[in-house]
């Protein structure tokens, strides 16, 4: 049996926890630069505020109709993401976080009444973190995602499905006449992996809900679309075809990108910003125990900025060696840049990816001997190649003095407390980092 967990409105509900001032209005969470909303309280989603939709286009909702708006706390975030995840590994042999909001359990095993198991979970999640969940079950993860979607609605839309099902729903406690309604009700483009064109040729075909692909002909939907698909039939048919996977598999590359708050003109601008991108995604690299041997960098200017010169590079620095150390990381990325960089230029974003990525214990140490090249500070890149306890040193400091206690030099630097970069994206609507910052956590006076 599998459980599907979500985070109800993950971005605004967190928003709600430090701020409960906020519960009951309407609330988006808007992306890098404040453009457009990422994230909607029931309330926005009432007024009408689609996904992603730019932030210009319902600002006036400030006026009318109560909307509050605030820049993305990706840090806020991912700290409670953390905390949800750890509570929910409790209540399960095995977990897999699908999402910085989505945790899948395997209860192979676990006795008992699943639905009182749940009821508890939600009510320590929400005791712990304040944060309101749904839960799903059913005997594959397909039809646990969809009994997730049940939950979630019949809460937020009385009416979409039986009263009964809100917050919790256990397909496995369905009679069949009870589950074909469901399937009934349920839009095709509801089901987990079916995205807007696959939904468009199912709806063009005649199969509009659920029910009608769960009776769709098994190998017309494997020649018309793909195995992919064939299996998410067989998935809601009972047949479970995706297991628990413990162990994500490790990425092949590694991107750290952003869009600039304002251009930058000058090499050293976007140097600071390239150093601070390589930096993040070694830090990465790190956690999933890789090693880089090549540095993708890219930096270009806007297309919508019609009345500006057009410029885009895009390069790849090889590594002589694979490694994880973040001085040479950036060392490569600064020194493309340094080479490639063309003044004259309002550029909008820049980007580092790692590529060509192995295993950290079965790299190939034998890589081609460098006699020549220097490393950080005229080190020689003999005795520059084993810097693990260093890095490792320095991702301790930065795990529990908070992100950016030590960094690379060529990167942002910090004065007063506050980050003074050339290149800061626009949030000028963002909450304290209530939970990960010393400097920023919240004061109650009684």
């Amino acid at each position: 049996m599998y459980a599907l967990v979500d985070v109800n409105n993950m971005y605004a509900s967190c928003e709600r926890v430090m701020n409960p001032r906020l519960l009951g209005r309407p609330l988006v969470v808007l992306s890098s630069n404040d453009g457009a909303c990422i994230a909607r309280s029931d309330e926005a989603k009432a007024l009408g505020i689609e996904m992603a939709q730019p932030w210009f286009e319902v600002r006036h909702l400030e006026r009318t109709a109560g909307l509050v708006a605030l820049s993305a706390n990706f840090e806020l975030y991912a700290d409670m993401s953390s905390r949800v995840m750890a509570i929910l590994g409790r209540y399960a042999p095995r977990q897999e976080v699908y999402s910085i909001d989505e945790s899948f359990l395997h209860w192979e095993g676990v006795r008992g009444d699943l639905i009182a198991t749940a009821r508890e979970m939600r009510a320590t999640v929400i005791q712990e973190t304040g944060l309101p969940c749904c839960v799903g079950l059913a005997w594959t993860k397909t039809l646990a995602k969809l009994a997730n979607h049940v939950a979630k609605s019949a809460e937020r839309k009385p009416g979409s499905y039986p009263r009964h099902l809100a917050q919790f729903c256990h397909l496995g406690r369905l009679s069949e006449v009870e589950l074909q309604t469901i399937f009934a009700a349920t839009d095709v483009g509801n089901i987990w992996g079916v995205g807007r064109r696959i939904r468009e040729r199912l709806v063009t075909g005649g199969v509009k809900t659920v029910l009608d692909f769960v009776r769709a002909d098994t190998a017309s939907i494997r020649r018309q679309f793909s195995v992919v698909l064939e299996k998410t039939l067989l998935e809601l048919r009972g047949t479970s075809c995706l297991d628990i996977d413990d162990a994500p598999a490790s990425r092949q590359q590694i991107l750290v990108s952003r869009s600039f708050g304002k251009s930058v003109t000058t090499l050293e601008g976007i140097v600071e910003a390239v150093s601070e991108f390589a930096s993040r995604a070694a830090e990465r690299l790190r956690a999933q125990a890789s090693v880089a041997g090549a540095v993708n960098v890219f930096f270009t200017t806007s297309p919508f900025r019609e009345h500006d010169r057009q410029h885009s590079l895009n390069f790849v620095v090889p590594l002589p060696q694979h490694t994880a150390d973040s001085r040479l990381l950036v060392a490569a990325a600064v020194n493309g840049v340094r080479r490639h960089f063309r003044p004259g230029f309002n550029y909008a974003k820049a980007g580092a990816m790692l590529m060509d990525l192995q295993d950290a214990k079965d790299a190939n140490r034998q890589a081609e001997l460098d006699l020549f090249s220097q490393a950080a500070g005229d080190e020689p890149a003999a005795r520059a190649r084993d810097r693990s306890a260093l890095m490792q040193a320095m991702d301790g400091l930065n795990h529990r003095f908070g992100r950016d206690s030590v960094r690379i030099g060529s990167a942002a630097v910090v004065s007063n407390g506050g980050e003074v970069r050339s290149w800061s994206v626009k949030q000028e609507r963002r909450t304290p980092r209530y939970t990960t910052r010393w400097d920023e956590i919240a004061v109650v006076r009684a």
